[in-house]
């Protein structure tokens, strides 16, 4: 068997990617609560094709 090794998403140290690591694929709680913090103030996000789509969006002909 294989060990998988992965970088650790934050600090980028080398984790085993393995079930008895309750924190894959992060190295420590540390390092996944940083991610989650990360994500909670917005310093990550996911592109859209569409930047501008929102709900208020009015057709280009103008009826509406």
């Amino acid at each position: 068997m294989t060990i998988r090794t992965v970088a650790c998403p934050t600090c980028r140290r080398d984790v085993i990617w393995d079930a008895r690591n309750p924190y894959r694929p992060f190295c420590s709680k540390r390092c996944r609560t940083a991610d989650l913090g990360a994500w909670a103030e917005e310093r990550y996000s996911i592109a859209s094709r569409h930047p501008d789509d929102g709900d208020d969006e009015q057709p280009v002909d103008g009826s509406a």
